[in-house]
């Protein structure tokens, strides 16, 4: 497994090694051990969430607070995907900045979003099933989101915004200045 940085601390891209053959292909894509050895990181997940969506859906952008902070490692089963995450800790140097990677079946990559990160995709293929592993349990109650078309934060979600799938609820979202404190 390769370890990219991506310029936020914490927050890597992941490589496995894929064993190609005329049969397919084998890959392991997380083990423990390796991850704290390449990344510098541990981590323990205890949950696993699993999306399917149209082309044009967008989700996020969505985050837990407190004690119910999760971090999250995640990828594309099928399809293609833009993944985004944005740094939401105050004292880091890169608050407010974020990353944005392609991830999809074919490239294999993942993404590894530490805890105090808010996190969204877009999906950019006819369709997509996206799969994450959480290090914490999901707490409706410590639930925080960030309107994914916030000016100040400057994404591009290199997609046309008009035509973009959102809930109601993430159509709702605080802009940045004005979301959840995530600690």
């Amino acid at each position: 497994m390769q370890c990219i940085e991506t310029g936020l601390s914490g927050c890597v891209i992941l490589e496995p090694k894929i064993i190609r053959d005329e049969r397919g292909y084998f890959m392991e894509s997380f083990n423990e051990k390796t991850f704290a050895a390449v990344s510098g990181q541990e981590v323990h997940f205890v949950q696993d969430n699993q999306s399917h969506s149209t082309q044009g859906v967008l989700r996020g952008l969505h985050y837990q607070c407190g004690a119910h902070a999760q971090a999250k490692l995640v990828r594309v089963i099928h399809g293609e995907v833009l993944d985004v995450a944005v740094d939401i800790r105050p004292e880091s140097p890169t608050f407010g900045k974020h990353v944005a990677v392609h991830l999809s079946a074919e490239n294999q990559r993942q993404l590894f979003i530490p805890r105090g990160f808010a996190h969204g995709f877009l999906v950019l293929s006819a369709t997509a099933t996206f799969f994450y592993k959480c290090d914490n349990f999901y707490d409706k109650e410590s639930e925080g989101g960030i309107l994914f078309n916030d000016p100040d934060l400057g994404i591009d979600w290199q997609f046309p915004l008009d035509t973009v799938l959102v809930s109601e609820k993430d159509k709702n979202l605080p802009t940045f200045k004005n979301a959840r404190n995530v600690w």
